[in-house]
């Protein structure tokens, strides 16, 4: 694409170096750089973002919760293990006497129970749990597609600014040539101070636009980078550009009912708000399995033993003389002798509890009813977002074909002008009007280009297609 015409070819060398050195210096800079793909973007975020990561720990947490629903269906068994030590003149609780002297004694038991029979209760929520399990990897989900499509918005803007900052740069070498041309042209009595000083303000405003470009630039980096969770003056990559075949590819047209049918049967959000209406659905199964009865199988199994501290006393006869005390029972003996064993059934039976069954219920089918809410408001959302995804995108369609006509149109247009300038058959500000109309249709046709793009790319997301190009 012819730029602009010089009369100078010393004027032509000047630029052609300047902008060679331009070029050598961003590819070498390019070539330090790694290149990233928007789909490296979104594994990095994937990989690294904390937020998932502490969701995750949160299905983790959901898991362990139905483990131990499911264990709460078998029997539990305790074991026991009593020590006294006793002082002074007490009852051992192993033989039944009165003793005035220290000894020590221990108890030793096992007891099981298990609930026959509990309304269901614990039944009801094992399946709540899976249901929770379930809606908490759909959370995870919802999380990374929320961040994907931020991940996809802030990498176009990267795209498109790369681009706008190229394109300021581009206008900038125009401007000044221009205004080294011009002040050529005023040594030489060939143009007037007005002239220059149209070409002066043309040159600053390019400035001010390079400076603003690379300012945005800078910004839609550092926001994709903390996506990423990279450190913000992390600068070791650039992103991949579309190419055309992307930009073609685009330019599709889809009908909103055909993907809003798609998305509903996959689409995180709607799964986690239909498992969240499941839950709150078995929510209101467990709080009616409060008001039945409860019966319960109960057994246990122990015994106990006891020993003299000490000298014990001697045993005082019928005869008024004193003999040695018998000898104490072995341990394997008094654990045999008292051995105890006990089975229990029991029943009980809610009758009237300050009516806090009867709360309960009634606020589970409250949340009951709320969930079922929420997931119509989900669905009517998706179906909002995904008709007016598809409307803009057939905005962009147009906007883009429109503004690639205008471009071209202008950029013919302002070379026109140019070889008329260059000649002397246009004036300053024609010349600087006509370039001005080019640059803003050029930074126009560059942004609805990526914008289209980006709003296909939204559509892929909503049909749950991998977003690459």
């Amino acid at each position: 694409m012819k730029i602009f015409t010089s009369n100078s070819l010393m004027s032509k060398l000047t630029f052609a170096i300047t902008f060679s050195l331009v070029t050598v210096g961003l590819s070498g800079n390019l070539k330090a750089q790694e290149s990233l793909t928007i789909q490296d973007a979104i594994d990095r975020m994937l990989q690294n973002n904390l937020n998932i990561k502490q969701s995750a720990l949160n299905v983790s947490t959901s898991e362990v919760n139905l483990e131990q629903s499911k264990a709460a269906l078998y029997p539990t068994l305790n074991g026991t293990i009593n020590n006294n030590f006793n002082f002074g003149r007490s009852l051992n609780p192993v033989n039944n006497e009165l003793v005035s002297q220290k000894y020590y004694n221990g108890q030793d038991g096992l007891s099981t129970s298990v609930d026959l029979f509990g309304g269901f209760a614990k039944l009801n929520q094992i399946r709540q749990n899976k249901i929770l399990l379930a809606a908490g990897n759909s959370s995870l989900d919802k999380m990374k597609n929320d961040l994907i499509l931020q991940v996809v918005t802030a990498y176009f803007q990267v795209v498109f600014n790369t681009d706008l900052l190229k394109a300021s740069k581009e206008q900038l070498l125009v401007a000044q040539e221009t205004q080294r041309r011009e002040q050529a042209l005023l040594e030489a009595g060939n143009k007037t101070l007005a002239d220059i000083s149209q070409a002066k303000a043309q040159t600053a405003t390019a400035e001010l636009n390079v400076t603003n470009a690379q300012n945005q630039l800078t910004i839609s980096y550092l926001t994709l980078s903390q996506l990423m969770e990279m450190r913000a003056d992390d600068n070791s990559y650039v992103v991949v550009k579309p190419t055309i075949q992307d930009i073609a590819q685009a330019q599709k047209s889809y009908d909103a009912n055909d993907v809003y049918n798609t998305s509903l049967a996959f689409f995180p959000d709607i799964k986690l708000a239909r498992l969240n209406r499941e839950a709150a659905e078995k929510a209101v199964n467990i709080a009616k399995g409060a008001a039945y009865p409860k019966l319960t199988l109960a057994a246990s199994l122990g015994s106990q033993y006891s020993f003299a501290l000490g000298k014990r006393p001697l045993v005082l006869n019928l005869d008024g003389t004193y003999s040695p005390p018998p000898p104490e029972p072995a341990l394997g003996s008094q654990l045999n002798t008292n051995l105890y064993q006990s089975i229990q059934l029991s029943l009980s039976i809610p009758i009237f509890n300050g009516l806090t069954i009867k709360s309960n219920v009634k606020r589970a089918k409250i949340s009951y009813e709320v969930s079922k809410i929420s997931e119509q408001l989900a669905k009517n959302n998706l179906n909002k977002v995904i008709a007016q995804a598809v409307a803009d995108l057939r905005a962009a369609d147009s906007r883009y074909k429109s503004n690639e006509k205008t471009f071209n149109a202008q950029k013919d247009a302002f070379n026109v002008i140019e070889q008329r300038y260059n000649v002397g058959l246009v004036n300053s500000l024609d010349y600087n009007t006509s370039q001005t109309n080019r640059n803003k249709a050029e930074v126009d046709y560059i942004q609805s280009k990526y914008d289209l793009l980006f709003k296909s790319k939204v559509i892929d997301y909503y049909l749950g297609k991998q977003i690459t190009f």
